[in-house]
């Protein structure tokens, strides 16, 4: 996409790419699932576009969102929540989307806002509480960490400022363990990856700055598990949460993730390419363990790969 279409909605951009299409026929082939910005499906014609954005008009419906019987609460009390949140669903709605109308909000749920009916629902159906201290009838949720809406696994909610100052204080000590897997090109090194991460490394992505000032810190650590051929699994623990953290640190070494539409190299290096074949962003957020807020009780919670990645392991396995 040009840099004079930078500002301007999704509608008008397809436009300019299909000038014999009618305002009509563009808002279509967005309802209708047929365009991707940055390699995910996008039902927003009203979305602004920025430079680095990639558009796709695609023959055959791409596959719908994930709903909300595909987020799993692993743990409900009156402090938490942990959930499994699928890929391709964000975790938090973001602020320019807060005053979507509801039916257009449930084309693409977030995983806040499933949650919060699938609490209603255990109520509902009056599952056995007898593990919880009282019933939960709050109306929002209070997010302290976030996945990327490619990245499935593990995410924890607070449900009182109480726990959300808690559980805040410990990700900024740095004392919850996340513990990821990742499909990555190459044969990443075990090791530790340190570095300054800023929100414009300078062609509108987040990356690396050499400048001792600029960005903030950021830590993750790399142990390879499996060789797959030309692919690594590999294990990724965060030390610091910085957006987009793990995919940078590989990207940015000459090893991407597979499937990272968005992070393929350094600004001043060649687009590496994918030939992976991989079913989506291959990232998954196993492990998350922390200090209870209220009973201060060390809690651990693991999440297997999900069906789509698991298979496509397995296709690298027999391939390699």
């Amino acid at each position: 996409m040009s840099a004079e279409q930078a500002g301007l909605t999704l509608g008008r951009v397809l436009r300019s790419f299909i000038p014999d299409a009618s305002w009509s026929q563009t808002k279509r082939l967005v309802a209708t699932r047929r365009v991707s910005v940055n390699g995910r499906l996008c039902l927003d014609d009203a979305r602004r576009m920025t430079a680095s954005d990639e558009i796709a008009v695609c023959d055959r419906p791409l596959p719908a969102p994930p709903m909300d019987p595909r987020v799993a609460v692993r743990h409900l009390d009156d402090a938490v929540v942990v959930i499994q949140k699928p890929s391709g669903m964000m975790s938090v709605r973001h602020a320019a989307e807060i005053d979507w109308p509801a039916g257009k909000r449930k084309l693409q749920p977030s995983a806040d806002e499933v949650v919060l009916r699938r609490i209603s629902q255990i109520q509902r159906d009056n599952v056995d509480l007898s593990s919880l201290p009282a019933p939960v009838r709050r109306k929002h949720l209070r997010p302290v960490h976030r996945l990327d809406r490619d990245t499935s696994g593990l995410l924890v909610f607070a449900r009182t400022v109480e726990a959300e100052q808690n559980l805040v204080r410990q990700f900024a000590a740095h004392s919850i363990t996340r513990t990821y897997v990742a499909v990555a090109h190459g044969t990443p090194a075990e090791g530790t990856i340190r570095n300054r991460l800023v929100r414009d490394r300078g062609d509108g992505l987040r990356g690396s700055t050499l400048a001792p000032d600029d960005g903030k810190a950021a830590a993750t650590h790399i142990r390879p598990l499996e060789a797959l051929g030309e692919y690594t699994l590999v294990e990724c623990q965060l030390e610091t949460g910085r957006t987009h953290q793990i995919r940078i640190h590989l990207a940015e070494q000459g090893q991407p993730v597979c499937g990272d539409h968005l992070y393929r190299g350094r600004m001043d290096g060649p687009v590496l390419a994918d030939s992976s074949n991989a079913p989506r962003l291959a990232l998954h957020a196993r492990v998350l363990e922390f200090d209870h807020p209220q009973t201060g009780e060390r809690v651990s919670f693991e999440s297997d790969v999900p069906d789509d990645l698991a298979n496509f392991i397995d296709r690298l396995r027999a391939d390699r």
